[in-house]
């Protein structure tokens, strides 16, 4: 009952945020980024060492440059996304650009469905509200549900506006087959740790045997459903582009990991070419291989 409370507490609290404009959220970031790094080091041994393992080939100083770089932005992407329960279209669509989206709309024209695939880079919250902002037909976003049932109504709440369907990831089969009679997007966020399963496919990804996600591959090999990549660019403060880049348009044809593995290599080109902007403060890299064979 205690918990239930202060749960109830912190979401009036950030609710209360939400309702100042964004210049003097960005304000209290400056701050909080100050607190973050110099004062508390959230997770900074996690980012140091995740940073240091995938750029092998940079200097110190570009690393600690990269470094703090990330954590302003992570503090700017704390109160861009309390800002999401009331931020309005407008405002959302003044800042966030799509480049090549037709190429999705085009074939849900035709009655067709197709998976996209995003990642944790950029503002991917803002980022699907804006995709459910811009495409006519039923977008399913999959999500990771949070333990605390209040925090995860909050966020499932936020997520739904603007024509999204939220689904629990343990969901994603069942939805995919009851909606199989109508034109669908299925949106995935599949750069983060699965669960250690023997399974588990592994790549080389920024220079390590990396566990990866196959979910989004398999489903489009087995409904020929074309796979589209959603490449975020971080134009300025609170202002992003999204990039709609074809992985592959006939998956039934593909061979076994040919979509996991070219959906992975243009997150890394993409993470090399801005490395701030992608959640380095995830410990993405904390299951070791164990006798397995990987791709390069």
């Amino acid at each position: 009952m205690i918990k239930k409370g202060f749960s109830y507490i912190g979401i009036f609290f950030l609710y209360s945020l939400a309702l100042l404009p964004l210049p003097v959220l960005y304000t209290f970031s400056t701050i909080t980024y100050y607190i973050l790094y110099h004062l508390v080091g959230y997770r900074r041994k996690v980012v140091r060492e995740n940073l240091l393992n995938s750029f092998p080939e940079k200097a110190m100083p570009d690393i600690l440059n990269i470094e703090k770089t990330y954590y302003r932005y992570l503090s700017d992407l704390i109160f861009e996304i309390i800002k999401m329960p009331l931020i309005s279209k407008k405002e959302l669509h003044k800042r966030y650009k799509f480049t090549n989206l037709h190429l999705i709309e085009d074939r849900l024209q035709r009655g067709e469905s197709v998976i996209a695939c995003s990642a944790h880079y950029g503002n991917w919250e803002w980022g699907m509200l804006a995709f459910g902002l811009n495409l006519s037909e039923t977008k399913y976003v999959i999500y990771k549900p949070l333990n605390n049932k209040l925090f995860d109504s909050w966020f499932y709440n936020m997520r739904a506006r603007f024509g999204n369907t939220p689904i629990a990831m343990k969901q994603t089969l069942r939805t995919i087959a009851v909606s199989r009679k109508k034109p669908t997007v299925f949106c995935f966020a599949s750069d983060q740790t699965p669960v250690r399963e023997p399974s588990n496919h592994w790549l080389t990804f920024l220079h390590q045997t990396t566990p990866v996600f196959t979910g989004p591959e398999k489903i489009a090999m087995q409904t020929n459903r074309p796979v589209y990549y959603l490449r975020v660019s971080v134009v300025k403060r609170g202002f992003y582009e999204v990039e709609c880049v074809p992985i592959i348009e006939n998956p039934s044809l593909s061979s076994e990991h040919e979509i996991t593995t070219a959906q992975f290599k243009l997150l890394e080109d993409h993470i090399n070419a801005a490395p701030p902007y992608w959640l380095w403060s995830h410990r993405r890299w904390k299951h070791k291989p164990e006798n397995v064979t990987y791709e390069a």
